[in-house]
C-alpha cells in the first residue's frame, strides 16, 4: 500500500513538472511570435516615408480610448470642487470597471447576449433574410467562414472544454432553507457555476491573443487532467473499480430523475434602502465570450449624470434611439448628431472633462443625443423587414426622415414638460415656441442637418432650429485624393451588380463582429502593430491623421450590434463627389425623380442655401483628409452670398478629433457659439403685469 502510494506520489510530481515544461514552452512560443509580428511592424513602420519617428515617445500614447479626459482642463486645474475630483476619478476608474449585462432574448443559436450599445432599452428584434438574400450572400459567407475556420476552431476551445470537464458532474443536490434554494429550468435556460466561470475568464480579456492564451490553457489542463486521473486508475484497480461503480450508481440515478440535471442556483439577496428588507431571490445569468458592450447610457449614468432613452419611430417605420442627459426645466436645449459609421458614443467617449455632450449640459443645456438609422439589428416596427427593404435609404432619409422625427419628438417634449413646470407659460406658435434648440453635427450628420432646415423651407414648414454648429460637414467631396476618386470610378462601375448582392456595408454575423472587435483590442496592445495598422489606414484616407484604430475599439464596434453603410448612402456620397455638387439622391432616370422631386433632376441643395433663417458656424480641420477645408470653404462661399448668418473657423484636427479626441479649444469654441443663443425671457412676470393692469383699470372706471 505504500508502495502504491509512493509511485502515485511520483507519478503526480512528474505529470505536475510536465505539464508546467509545456505551458511555459507554448506561452513562450506564442508571445514570441506576437514579438516577431511586432518587430517586423516597427521595422516596415521605419521605412515607410514619413512614419520613422511614429514609435518615438511611445509612453503617453493611448491607441485605446479610456472614456476621459486625458486630464483636467486647465481653467479646472487650480480651485476645482471635491465634487469634479470625485467624477474625475469614476471616469478614471470605469475605463477598468467591468459591467455584466443580461437579456431575456435569446439568439437563434440559443445563447443569450446584452443589449446593444445602440439599444439600451428592449429592441425591435433583427429580422431574418429572405431566401433571395441568403442565395446572394451565401457564398460569400462560405469563402470568408472558410478561411476564418481555424481562428473560429482555436476560440471555441474554451467553451468545449469546459462543457467536456463538466458534463460529467453529477446534479447539485437541493438546499432547503431561507437562504438558499434551488429551481428547476428549461435545458436552453440552464446557467450553472460552469457559465459564470466561462463569463468571468472571457469578459475582462482584451484580445485574441489573450484567447488563445487562455484556449491553451485549458487544453493543457484538461489533456493533463485525463493523463492523471488514467494514470491513478491503472496504480490502484481497486479505486478503479469504486470509482466506475459510483458512476454507474450515479448514472442510474440521474436516469431515474429528471433529464439535464444541472441546476441555477437563486442567491438571496436584500437591497439597502429598500421598505421590505426580506431576502429576495435574484438570478443571475452570464455570456460567454462578452467584449465589451458599454452603452452611452452606462457611460453617462457611471459619471452621474441622469439618462433617458426616447424611442422615435419615423415617417418609414425605423425605429430611433434619441438618447438624453435631461435638464427638464431649461428652456435652451441641444441636438448632437454623429456622422457615418458612428453612434451618440462620439459625444460621450471622452468623459467629463473632454466630451460635448457634458460640457452642453454642464453649461445649463437640455441634451438630446440622435442616432440616424443603419445597425446591423435592423430596427423596424417590421420585425420580418428583409435585409435588402431595410437598407434602401440613402442620405436623403437621414434629412427627410431621421433628423425630422427626432426634432419634433424634442419638441413635443420639451413644450409638455415646460408647460408642467411652468404653467403660466401661453400658448405659443411654432414660430415662437417656448425653448431654444442649437444643433451640433459632424460630418454627415452635418449634410442631414442643412438638408433638413433646406427641405423643410421648400415646404414651408418650421424646423424648430435656432443655430447650427457644423463639425467638417459633408456635402461637397470633390476635392478629395487619389484612392477616393478610385473608389468613386470602381463604384459606379460595379453598382449594377452590386446594388443585388450588397445592399449594406456591414459585418453579417456575430463571430466576425467579435473577430473585429478582439484583432482591435490586440492592436492597442501591440504599438507597432497598432501603428502600422494606422499608418496604412492613413494611406488609404489620403493622409487623415485619426485614430483610426483607437476609434474601433469602442464599444458601439462589438460582437451584438454595429453601425453599418446603406448602399444608397455610398452611392450618394460617390453621386455627390462626381457632380461636384451637393445634391439629393439621384434615382436615375428622370421619370423617378421628377416623381420624388417634382423636377426631372434632384435637387441642388447648395441653390437653396437662402431658405436658411438660422445662424450657421462652420469648422473644419487643417488636417482633415477626408472632407477637407476647401470643401468646408464651400459651404461657407455659398452660404455667405446667399445672405445666412455664417462664420468660418479652422483647426489643427483631422476627421474623427471633432468627436473622439480630448480637443480644448474645440468645446471652447462651441459653447461660446451656443451661448450667442439666448432663451426667450419667461413670460411670467409679463402676464403678471398685464393682470395687475387689467384689475387697475376695472377699478378705475
Amino acid at each position: 500500500m505504500l508502495e502504491a502510494y509512493m509511485m502515485q506520489r511520483f507519478v503526480d510530481n512528474i505529470l505536475a513538472v510536465t505539464k508546467e515544461s509545456v505551458k511555459t514552452f507554448t506561452y513562450e512560443s506564442l508571445n514570441n511570435i506576437v514579438r516577431l509580428i511586432n518587430g517586423i511592424s516597427a521595422l516596415l513602420l521605419t521605412i515607410l516615408p514619413g512614419k520613422a519617428t511614429i514609435l518615438e515617445g511611445i509612453h503617453g500614447w493611448e491607441l485605446r480610448p479610456t472614456f476621459r479626459g486625458p486630464r483636467f482642463p486647465r481653467w479646472m486645474e487650480n480651485g476645482v470642487s471635491s465634487f469634479n475630483h470625485f467624477i474625475h476619478e469614476l471616469s478614471v476608474d470605469s475605463d477598468a470597471s467591468s459591467l455584466e449585462y443580461s437579456s431575456g432574448e435569446e439568439d437563434s443559436d440559443g445563447c443569450e447576449y446584452p443589449t446593444t450599445p445602440s439599444s439600451q432599452s428592449s429592441r425591435v428584434s433583427e429580422a431574418s433574410f429572405t431566401n433571395h438574400d441568403r442565395h446572394c450572400m451565401g457564398w460569400i459567407h462560405y469563402i470568408l467562414l472558410w478561411i476564418l475556420s481555424p481562428i473560429k476552431f482555436l476560440l471555441g476551445i474554451p467553451l468545449y472544454v469546459f462543457q467536456l470537464a463538466y458534463s460529467r458532474r453529477s446534479s447539485v443536490p437541493s438546499i432547503s432553507g431561507d437562504q438558499h434554494s434551488t429551481r428547476l429550468h428549461p435545458p436552453k435556460r440552464v446557467q450553472s457555476l460552469k457559465d459564470n466561470i466561462i463569463h468571468r475568464t472571457t469578459d475582462r480579456r482584451r484580445g485574441l491573443i489573450e484567447d488563445l492564451h487562455l484556449a491553451i490553457e485549458i487544453s493543457i489542463e484538461s489533456v493533463f487532467d485525463v493523463v492523471h486521473k488514467g494514470a491513478h486508475l491503472l496504480l490502484s484497480p481497486s479505486e478503479a473499480f469504486r470509482t466506475l461503480s459510483r458512476l454507474f450508481s450515479s448514472h442510474q440515478s440521474g436516469a431515474k430523475g429528471h433529464h439535464g440535471g444541472v441546476k441555477d442556483v437563486s442567491v438571496s439577496a436584500a437591497t439597502l434602502g429598500d421598505n421590505d428588507p426580506t431576502p429576495t431571490k435574484r438570478n443571475v445569468s452570464f455570456q460567454s465570450l462578452n467584449t465589451d458592450a458599454r452603452t452611452c447610457q452606462d457611460v453617462i449614468t457611471e459619471l452621474g449624470y441622469p439618462y433617458e432613452a426616447i424611442h422615435v419611430i419615423t415617417a418609414d417605420g425605423y425605429v430611433l434611439l434619441l438618447e438624453r442627459i435631461p435638464r427638464r426645466d431649461a428652456r435652451k436645449a441641444v441636438y448632437l448628431q454623429h456622422g457615418i459609421l458612428d453612434s451618440s458614443m462620439g459625444w460621450v467617449s471622452n468623459g467629463v472633462v473632454g466630451s460635448p455632450a457634458f460640457a452642453a449640459y454642464d453649461q445649463g443645456y437640455d441634451v438630446f443625443l440622435g442616432n440616424f438609422r443603419g445597425l446591423v439589428s435592423r430596427e423596424h416596427i417590421n420585425k420580418n423587414i428583409s435585409s435588402h427593404q431595410y437598407w434602401r435609404y440613402s442620405i436623403n432619409e437621414h434629412g427627410t426622415k431621421d433628423i425630422p422625427a427626432m426634432i419634433e419628438k424634442i419638441h413635443e417634449v420639451k413644450t409638455a414638460e415646460l408647460k408642467l413646470s411652468q404653467p403660466d407659460i401661453e400658448e405659443e406658435s411654432n414660430d415662437d415656441q417656448p425653448y431654444k434648440l442649437c444643433a451640433i453635427c459632424h460630418s454627415l450628420g452635418g449634410a442631414g442637418i442643412i438638408m433638413y432646415v433646406v427641405t423643410r423651407g421648400i415646404e414651408e414648414k418650421p424646423h424648430r432650429l435656432s443655430r447650427l454648429v457644423l463639425l467638417s460637414p459633408a456635402g461637397f467631396h470633390n476635392d478629395s485624393n487619389l484612392v477616393f476618386t478610385m473608389m468613386e470610378n470602381l463604384f459606379f462601375l460595379m453598382s449594377p451588380l452590386l446594388s443585388h448582392l450588397l445592399p449594406a456595408f456591414y459585418i453579417p454575423t456575430r463571430f466576425f463582429r467579435m473577430l473585429l472587435n478582439k484583432l482591435a483590442r490586440d492592436l492597442h496592445n501591440l504599438p507597432a502593430v497598432g501603428g502600422l495598422v494606422q499608418t496604412l489606414m492613413s494611406y488609404v484616407v489620403g493622409g487623415d491623421s485619426s485614430n483610426w484604430v483607437g476609434v474601433l475599439g469602442l464599444p458601439h464596434y462589438n460582437m451584438y450590434d454595429m453601425p453599418g453603410i446603406s448602399f444608397r448612402v455610398a452611392l450618394h456620397l460617390a453621386q455627390m463627389k462626381r457632380t461636384g455638387r451637393f445634391t439629393m439622391f439621384d434615382y436615375g432616370s428622370a421619370s423617378a425623380n421628377k416623381e420624388v422631386y417634382g423636377s426631372p433632376e434632384p435637387w441642388d441643395l447648395g441653390k437653396h442655401y437662402g431658405l436658411i433663417d438660422i445662424p450657421v458656424d462652420l469648422v473644419a480641420g487643417h488636417k482633415d483628409k477626408v472632407i477637407r477645408p476647401s470643401m468646408v470653404r464651400k459651404h461657407y462661399k455659398l452660404m455667405k452670398n446667399a445672405g445666412v448668418a455664417v462664420s468660418y473657423n479652422e483647426f489643427e484636427y483631422a476627421h474623427l478629433d471633432f468627436t473622439f479626441s480630448h480637443r480644448e479649444e474645440l468645446l471652447l469654441y462651441v459653447m461660446s457659439r451656443l451661448l450667442l443663443v439666448e432663451p426667450k425671457p419667461k413670460h411670467q412676470d409679463n402676464q403678471k403685469d398685464a393682470r395687475l393692469k387689467k384689475k387697475g383699470l376695472v377699478s378705475f372706471k
